[in-house]
């Protein structure tokens, strides 16, 4: 009994020895194989600065609802807030929505553009596409939309692809005329049309 009493006391002053000993082998070996940091993913210093310099939004959605109850949506590239003047926002590769009440709808797309969200107007520029649900395609140089009223005026020539045709027109109002439930497209100044007849 007295042999078992001192093989047990042995062992609980080995334990108090090697068991500290074995958690510190544990925790060298922890830090030794610790994974460290990557240095190649953090931003430069000098990038950094640059978009203090420069601070932009990336991939920003506009989106509202017109007097007429249309839905209009914007999306862009990239965005950028005018340093002069607060409400104005330079936005690149833009594309946008317009659904109207009646079901119908209008895409468009623009290389750069501007969005005032002081008189709540979208200036589109460089080559503007339109396409709507009814089969009509278009380009232009340029567009205005009044995000209120959800007016759409071209702010040059056009060339349309019209379900009846090919037209080309100095100038194109997209507006939902009072007492109206659904749009309407009035093209003007020199208006030429090529009718091609539907089989």
């Amino acid at each position: 009994m007295a042999g078992s009493d001192n093989l047990y006391s042995q062992f609980v002053n080995w334990s108090k020895i090697l068991l500290p000993l074995a958690a510190l082998g544990l925790l060298s070996t922890l830090f030794l194989f610790a994974k460290r940091p990557n240095t190649g993913d953090s931003i430069p210093y000098a990038e950094i600065q640059e978009i203090a310099r420069d601070p932009r939004l990336t991939h920003p959605q506009f989106s509202g609802m017109a007097t007429d109850g249309s839905v209009i949506s914007i999306a862009a590239e990239s965005a950028v807030p005018d340093s002069a003047i607060p409400a104005l926002t330079t936005i690149n590769k833009l594309s946008a929505r317009i659904d109207a009440v009646d079901g119908s709808h209008i895409e468009i797309s623009a290389g750069m553009g501007t969005i005032d969200t002081a008189t709540r107007t979208a200036t589109m520029t460089e080559l503007t596409r339109l396409q709507s649900s009814t089969g009509y395609v278009m380009e232009t140089t340029g567009l205005t939309a009044d995000l209120d009223a959800g007016r759409i005026e071209s702010t040059g020539p056009l060339e349309v692809r019209a379900p009846y045709g090919q037209l080309t027109a100095g100038h194109l109002l997209i507006e939902t005329p009072a007492g109206a439930t659904s749009q309407q497209m009035v093209f003007n100044k020199g208006v030429r049309l090529i009718y091609q007849p539907q089989q």
